[in-house]
């Protein structure tokens, strides 16, 4: 379940990571807006404010967190969907780590018009039907227009934050059924989003109106874009098509297909693959300095 109906691994505990440390420090700092821990192995890594924030949208308000350098500064934007299970700890934790390299990043949860966040707490797996059934009830919820209006209104926030670097372009992040959405946004706020980069996406190419690729034209992002393995074997033809509609767009583009499966990216997941979820790193931010800065 990808929004595409494809999901794979057992979420063995979405609220522990390998800085679960940082993150209890972090919880604290939040709420009184306290510069929270540096990720000490990454260099160039700086200190890093995180604030819990409410976002105006035209349905209502969304609970987000909000990242970005501590001190003084203006760096570039970045929003960052989180994957079918919404805003959680590992994204928190994966909002600080960007926002430490100097980008503004906005983690929102997708899912503000049911329920704050967090949307799911403690184990969850995809095999199981109960669990399944529960997550699916508040994707399902969730229309293509919800989304464009919300990526409209995320972005406007963003824009607005003092810390945001307004000369330089915004970029848009995405894991799983945020992959697409992802492709969306750069839709949405062509006009500000100049880099796309999505982990192991729901399906890109589809056989409907609505399909992701057929929104690539309507862009004017550079787009990266990692595939999972397993995806790849069951849609074998989706990176030639994404290849074939970046080119005839004349976008540009490097989508690759990764060695690991779905889900990869994110720590607690059963497919967790920490050696490839680097990769993605060390490939992301060389991504980002060349087309937003």
């Amino acid at each position: 379940m990808c929004g595409d109906g494809n999901h794979q691994g057992f979420i063995a505990d979405t609220s522990v990571t390998r800085r679960t440390v940082l993150l209890t420090i972090g919880a604290v700092a939040a709420s009184s807006g306290m510069a929270v821990p540096v990720f000490a192995e990454d260099p160039g890594a700086k200190p890093v404010t995180e604030k819990q924030v409410s976002v105006k949208t035209a349905d209502g308000s969304a609970d987000a967190a909000l990242f970005y350098p501590s001190g003084k500064g203006r760096w570039p934007a970045v929003l960052m969907w989180p994957d079918i299970l919404g805003l959680r700890p590992v994204f928190r934790e994966m909002g600080k780590r960007l926002a430490a390299q100097g980008y503004v990043v906005l983690v929102p949860n997708p899912y503000y018009r049911a329920q704050k966040a967090p949307i799911v707490e403690g184990p969850f797996d995809f095999n199981s039907k109960s669990d399944l059934e529960r997550i699916s009830a508040f994707r399902n919820g969730l229309t293509d227009e919800m989304v464009d209006r919300d990526s409209a209104a995320y972005v406007t926030f963003l824009d607005a934050q003092p810390q945001t670097d307004r000369k330089r372009k915004a970029a848009v992040q995405g894991y799983c059924m945020s992959g697409p959405i992802s492709f969306r946004t750069a839709a949405v706020r062509p006009d500000r989003v100049g880099a796309v980069a999505t982990f192991h996406p729901g399906a890109l190419v589809t056989d409907k109106p609505s399909s992701p690729h057929l929104l690539i034209p309507k862009t004017r992002a550079a787009f990266l874009v990692i595939i999972a393995k397993n995806d790849a074997e069951r849609m074998p033809k989706e990176k030639e098509q994404l290849d074939s509609a970046f080119a005839t767009a004349r976008r540009p583009a490097r989508v690759e297909i990764s060695s690991a499966n779905h889900g990869w990216t994110v720590a607690g997941s059963q497919t967790y693959d920490e050696k490839e979820a680097e990769r993605a790193w060390a490939e992301l931010l060389p991504f980002y300095r060349a087309h937003i800065g």
